[in-house]
């Protein structure tokens, strides 16, 4: 499937690390052309192009937006995967933590896509990808609020790839397991011990490890290809098994 998004244009929210720096180099790997928007896009590889671009900023989304498709000559797909994380229980967590959550991971998502939907539409090969994850739809200790925002996304996707379909732009999600990134990396900091947790991680998968950012960035390239377009409204799981293997103790 090499050179399959030749020609074409990606854009991907939060592309400078973690899982959204694997689907933004998968993406060149394959022939995009490249727009990695993120606070901080210093020192990304050369087939990279940066946009400092805060996703819970409107004005700050729609000025990146504009420069890319300036630049490229227009935009394809966009890969909406900045996210942050959060740990508690509904008791734990105070409103300004769901009112910043709630703004980035979900709000962000649909302030970026509206920003691009102008140049979606003229786009043959039109399609989104959301970032979700398992804890939409699996109950997981101390994730109250990062579970509230992730299954908003899921019904968000929906919700966009039925308003969308007419226009030519489909929309999907990839829901991940844990996934290995720094983004995993600092939400362990604010543990007792941060060891004991990460063992606890990579045991939740059936499995026996965390996903791989890269393993993450084949699903989302898979949704986003011209090969997969009659796939619209679909959430796809990579997450070892979590969902739905029932794995006897060893």
């Amino acid at each position: 499937m090499s050179g399959e998004f030749a020609g074409l244009t990606a854009v991907v929210t939060g592309g400078a690390s973690g899982i959204g720096l694997a689907t933004a180099l998968a993406f060149a790997d394959r022939g995009a052309r490249v727009a990695v928007l993120d606070l901080n896009p210093e020192g990304l590889d050369e087939r990279l192009t940066g946009f400092v671009a805060d996703v819970s900023d409107r004005a700050s989304v729609d000025a990146a937006i504009a420069q890319v498709g300036e630049a490229f000559g227009g935009i394809d797909i966009v890969v909406n995967n900045a996210g942050i994380s959060a740990v508690g229980t509904v008791e734990e967590t105070p409103d300004e933590d769901w009112a910043r959550v709630l703004d980035i991971n979900v709000t962000g998502m649909a302030r970026v896509t509206a920003a691009a939907l102008p140049f979606l539409r003229e786009s043959s090969s039109a399609a989104v990808v959301n970032l979700c994850s398992i804890a939409a739809l699996n109950g997981l200790p101390q994730r109250a609020l990062y579970a509230a925002s992730k299954g908003a996304v899921l019904a968000l996707t929906y919700a966009m790839a039925t308003d969308h379909v007419r226009e030519g732009v489909r929309v999907n999600c990839v829901s991940p397991g844990t996934v290995s990134t720094p983004f995993v990396d600092r939400m362990l900091q604010g543990f007792a011990d941060p060891a004991a947790e990460r063992a606890a991680l990579d045991a939740r998968q059936a499995t026996g490890r965390m996903v791989t950012p890269e393993e993450v960035a084949g699903a989302i390239l898979y949704l986003a290809s011209p090969a997969s377009g009659s796939t619209t409204g679909t959430a796809l799981e990579v997450d070892g098994g979590v969902t739905h293997l029932r794995v006897r103790q060893a």
